[in-house]
């Protein structure tokens, strides 16, 4: 199905789509696919899905909170980009930074940035080494994280970045709930305190739910842990 102007008017009413934004998603969509064919990076690629799944689901759950004008946002295992490069798209207030473990990622990611002139900083690292780093911890008034992990780990990679009054945001399916009450103990040992969990749905009609985690004290020093003590003893 070949996606109109039209098409992307309706699906963000009300989001300021204006002619700008418009083309750096159609361009942003032209470059994943492209680059899709070489190396993993979605499986989602039908221009419908793209729109929706990727783009829509990336810049609505933050028309539900409060960000900030020039806050300083991490996307930890961001992935193709997702949700922060749409973000940015319509945010062009954020200082945004840009963290996947996979080096092929950030090469796509530096590539679409200078493409459609986003201006991102790309940076290839796993969360649970740079998390303890100076250059790093606690430096964010917001760290968000789509589709990367189970929210009780999710939180330990995520929360070391956040500086206190700051913020995670995390984008999670139907089933965010579940996981927030097995990570009750996770959220309030890393420093952290659930601030709003907000139910919404795709117009595909998939189920989604976005939780906000305020960090209310520094995260003790020995957290993040690595991925095998992570697994082998969850918070």
């Amino acid at each position: 199905m070949e996606m109109t102007r039209e098409y992307y008017d309706r699906l963000f009413e009300g989001l300021g789509l204006d002619d700008g934004r418009y083309e750096r998603l159609r361009e942003y969509e032209r470059l994943l696919i492209e680059w899709n064919e070489r190396i993993n990076l979605t499986a989602i690629t039908a221009p419908e899905e793209v729109a929706v799944k990727h783009f829509y689901d990336s810049i609505y759950p933050f028309t539900l909170f409060d960000l900030p004008e020039g806050s300083e946002l991490i996307d930890v295992g961001t992935g193709a980009g997702f949700p922060s490069c749409p973000l940015k798209i319509f945010r062009n207030d954020i200082k945004l930074t840009l963290l996947d473990s996979l080096n092929k990622r950030i090469n796509f990611l530096a590539a679409l940035s200078e493409n459609i002139d986003l201006g991102v900083d790309c940076i290839h690292g796993r969360a649970e080494e740079l998390g303890r780093t100076a250059t790093y911890r606690e430096k964010y008034d917001i760290a968000c994280a789509r589709a990367v992990a189970n929210l009780r780990e999710l939180c330990e990679y995520c929360l070391p970045f956040v500086k206190v009054g700051g913020a995670f945001a995390a984008l999670k399916g139907s089933a965010g709930r579940e996981e927030l009450k097995e990570a009750q103990n996770a959220v309030k040992t890393l420093g952290g305190e659930v601030s709003q969990v907000t139910d919404y749905t795709l117009p595909t009609g998939d189920g989604r739910t976005l939780i906000i985690i305020g960090k209310v004290k520094p995260t003790p020093e020995k957290y993040p842990r690595n991925k095998g003590q992570m697994k082998k003893k969850p918070l």
